[in-house]
Parts: C-alpha cells; structure tokens; sequence
C-alpha cells in the first residue's frame, strides 16, 4: 500500500456512516460501528473505505450540510473516534479516503451567519449574494436541483443568495481568494490528521459565471445531468453554461493537487455532474496537476431491465476513451444518491431477488478498467427498500413524493444478523430509517455461512481481483457478440490478456470467440465450447487467453 498509485485499478468501498453499524443505541450509525467492522471490510477484499459526511451538520441534506469542517458531529462521534477508526484502518491494510463537501456550506456555518448580517462586513462576500431585478424576482434563470429557483432572498441584506441544491446549502464564492485559501485550509487539517485522500462532492459546481448570465434552453434533453428522477423538470430543461463547469475551476484544482502532492500516497476524486461528464473528466484529470480521478452518475442510470444492455456500460466507458491520454476513470453502479442497481437495472421482471443477477453485476464492475466503487449492501445484492411516506427523510424525496420516495431506498440500514432486533443495527427500539423484511433475510451472517451466497462470490472474486494486474490496470477493448445483452471485453497488460463476459439477462446466451481461453475461473459459470463462450442466465465467464 505504499505505492503512491495505489487508487489507480483500486476498489473502494463507501460507506454511509448513518446506516452502516449504530454503536451507542441511538438509532444511528456512527464511527465507532465502522471501526467494529472494519475486519468485516477489508475481508471483501477491497483497498480503501469512502466515508461519506460526518461532519458537525444540522443534518438538512444528511451530512452534505457542513457548519463545522473540522469536527465530528456528535451523532457520529468525536475526532478521537475518528482517529482510532483511522489507525486501525491503516493496521489493517485499508486506506480511509472522506467526503469534502467543498461548494457550498450549511447554512448554520459561521461564515454564512456573518455573510448574511450586512452588506460590509468580513465575510460579506464568502457567498454568492446578488441584487433582485427591479421587479423582485431572482437574479437569474439559474434552477436548484432539488427542485425551484436556484435563488433565495435573504431580507438582512436585501439580497438574494445562490444554492444549486437546497436553500440551507449555500453556496462559496470561489472568486474570493479567501475562500479558497480557507477551504484548502480546512482540506490541510485532515490531510495531515492523515486521511488517503478526499472523495470531492459535486466538484464541477465550485464556479461561477461573475456577470450572472441566464442559461440558455437545452437542445437535447436526452443529456440531462443523470437523475433518478427522469421526468421534465426546470433544472433539465437549461443548457448549464453558467452556473458550473466554470474554466476557473482549473486554477483552484491545480491548487488542491499542490496541497495533495504535499502528502505523498493521498489522491482525489471527484464527483462530477455534467451534460457531457466525460470530456470534463479528461479535462480534470489531465496531467500532474488536476484531481487523480473523477466519477460520475451515468453509469448509474436505467429503470428496468428490459432497458438495461450492454451499451450501458459501453458507451460511458468509449466516451471516455475518445477523449483520453493519461486521464483515469473511475466507475460506479451505486452509490447514496441511486436507486439500489440490482432494483434500478433488474426490477421489471424480478431479477433483483436473483443472486446470479447481483453476482454477475459485481464482476462485470470489477473487471472494467478504472477505480471500482462498490456501495455498502451493494456485496450482499441488496435490492432497493420501498419507504412509505410517513418514514421518509429525505427532502428530495418529500418534495417529489408520491412520483418518487427519494434516496431512502438506497441509504436503509446494513443487515448484520436476521435474529437480532433491526437486524442487528441497533439495539434503539427503531432505527432512522427502517429495516426491511427483504434486506434481513441478506443478513450478513446468513450470507456468510452460505458458500453460494452473493457475499461469499463478492469474497472470492474481489480478492482473486486484487491478484490480477491486467483486471486492475491493464488495457480494455470490447468485443461485438450479437446480443445486446452480453457484454464482452479483453483486459490486456504485457503479455497477458484475459477474456471477461456476462450475460445479463434471465435467457441462455452464447456468442463465436476465435481465440483459445483458458479453464475460466472457479467462479465463473460459463464455458467455452467449440469456439464459442456459452453463458447460462446472468452468467460469467473470465479466463485467461493461452
């Protein structure tokens, strides 16, 4: 693990801390509980854990709200508990990477409590503060993603304030050299309390446009930012040229990786939201001196499975590539913000209660080329939780109900022992969210005793993975197969090149191979038969090419 390059072809597990183990009966996940796991962790055999927030946070977005970068929220624990977490991460061989949250604050941080009071004074302009049109509307035509006016009129100061997400979200005003010395302040405080490395909220969004202009209307919907959400809305509807993916974003990236580069072995990545993800990706990782890798939401798309094909994972990964030179990906199927992808890509016909599905769904993740992220429950097969309206915490998903629940289905809490109350979450009469029948009968310690379970294969294959340097580095060309549900590719390194195919459909699938694989690896279920790979339904077959 002392490679400085170590994320690169890495798996990184995030985990969101609120539902991941409640140590103290609250009802709510908390450092400790990661600490007690972390065995648990690294026995799936991946290399570094993402923490999402846990920062001091009124909690408005669950963490994604921060009034206090520098300390641990009490519901999570203290900064000794993180330390302890931190060390005995390291003890073990895992790298422990946090989510900085970087473009906007909580609007209970103190830097916006001073903003806010008037016009003059220190802080005055931290924030991104405009004066209303004559007639008292917003600024701009600048939208929030969660829905309304991106705009909310502060009386203090006679002004409006810009939050691209909610209103108690805030966001920095990067044209102020201020703050973004105070920000890399606060990154400087983690790094050398000797965090790997930061996970980059919503990275493309630090900018933007000083002059304030509208956003032009969207030609092509159909390149929408990905949403789970996927009817017309306002934020869709506009061409985002002003309000992200600002040119100056790149000297205040360039600054970051300065500050990164002075703690040899740590590494960024950011999360980026954009009609065209990938060329801003290559953009942002380009060289030495931006961020060392970026991921996006489009591979975390698609309703169903009759939707779901191969150019799913084909077309992100060669949009990539075409703009490529040294520039890494980093892919995702899931993560705290999607619909669980066993349900997103399998719920139509009931595959996301098919282990094989969820199975073949881990492997196909793990042999792409790039930096893998796999969402905690995502190694049990966990599919997506129905919340009724009643239990719902996310505002987003109250703002949309009934059309859509939100994200709570994705973010219910880990299974660890069917017996046990909320299945031994927590020991609180009820947790945050609930636990579902479904996800119980997942349980850790039923899956672990089961040598066929979706856990036991996650086991298996993630760490014969880490033994295979041409799964983690090596090159990727697809194959064309006839079917859009198989999806093919050979992973190349030097000399060696292995064949890795997944059918992902509930039919047998078969395709013509003109080279001469190996015995395919004991996981595998499928064959090679007279020039042909043969794959049962939701079947795998990696093998190394003689």
């Amino acid at each position: 693990m002392s490679d400085p390059d170590w994320w690169r072809g890495a798996v990184i597990y995030q985990v969101y801390p609120r539902s991941f183990l409640d140590s103290n009966g609250d009802g709510i996940g908390d450092l400790p509980g990661i600490t007690d796991r972390l065995d648990y962790i690294a026995a799936l055999g991946v290399d570094a854990i993402w923490i999402s927030p846990f920062f001091t946070s009124p909690m408005a977005d669950f963490g994604y709200d921060i009034s206090d970068y520098r300390s641990v929220d009490p519901i999570f624990g203290t900064n000794e508990d993180f330390d302890i977490l931190l060390r005995r991460a390291h003890d073990i061989g895992l790298k422990i990477i946090i989510d900085m949250v970087l473009s906007h604050t909580s609007i209970e941080h103190p830097w916006f409590i001073e903003s806010r009071i008037s016009r003059d004074n220190r802080k005055a302009d931290w924030y991104v503060w405009a004066d209303p049109k004559e007639d008292g509307s917003p600024p701009n035509n600048w939208q929030s993603i969660f829905g309304g006016p991106a705009w909310t009129f502060e009386t203090r100061r006679g002004q409006y304030y810009l939050h691209n997400f909610l209103k108690e979200q805030p966001d920095l005003n990067y044209h102020n050299p201020d703050v973004r010395a105070q920000v890399l302040s606060e990154c400087r405080y983690w790094l050398e309390r000797g965090v790997d490395g930061f996970r980059l909220d919503t990275v493309n969004f630090y900018f933007h446009d000083e002059d304030l202009r509208d956003n032009p209307p969207r030609e092509d919907t159909a390149t929408a930012y990905a949403s789970q959400y996927e009817k017309p809305d306002p934020y869709s509807m506009q061409a985002h040229i002003y309000d992200k993916s600002r040119p100056e974003n790149f000297d205040f990236l360039k600054e970051l990786r300065t500050l990164m580069d002075e703690f040899p072995g740590t590494m960024t990545v950011g999360e980026i939201g954009d009609d065209d993800p990938y060329k801003l990706a290559v953009a942002y990782t380009e060289g030495k001196d931006h961020l060392h890798t970026t991921y996006n939401t489009h591979m975390m798309s698609g309703t169903d499975s009759k939707s779901f094909s191969n150019t799913f994972i084909i077309d992100p990964t060669e949009a990539f590539d075409k703009h490529q030179s040294d520039a890494w990906p980093s892919w995702a199927f899931c993560n705290h913000d999607v619909v669980r992808v066993v349900t997103r890509w399998g719920q139509k016909d009931g595959h996301d209660q098919n282990p094989d599905f969820a199975k073949a769904l881990i492997a196909l993740l793990g042999c792409l080329r790039g930096t893998v992220y796999l969402y905690q429950g995502e190694e049990l097969g966990l599919p997506e939780a129905s919340i009724p309206f009643e239990k719902i915490q996310d505002p987003w998903g109250k703002y949309l109900w009934p059309e859509w629940q939100g994200r709570d289905g994705c973010r219910t809490p880990m299974p660890w022992h069917e017996a046990e109350n909320n299945a031994g979450f927590t020991s609180a009469g009820e947790p945050w969210l609930p636990m579902p029948e479904a996800h119980r009968l997942r349980s850790v310690d039923i899956q672990q005793t089961n040598s066929d379970s979706v856990l036991s294969f996650s086991k298996t294959f993630l760490n014969w993975r880490k033994t295979q340097p041409a799964l983690k580095t090596g090159d990727i060309d697809f194959l064309e197969t006839g079917s859009e549900k198989i999806i093919a590719f050979e992973r190349t390194l030097e000399e060696v090149k292995i064949i890795c195919a997944f059918n992902v459909s509930d039919q047998q699938k078969k395709f013509n191979y003109d080279k001469t694989p190996g015995t395919p690896e004991s996981f595998c279920s499928g064959t090679f038969v007279e020039n042909q790979i043969q794959l049962p339904p939701f079947g795998i077959f990696i093998a190394q090419i003689k």
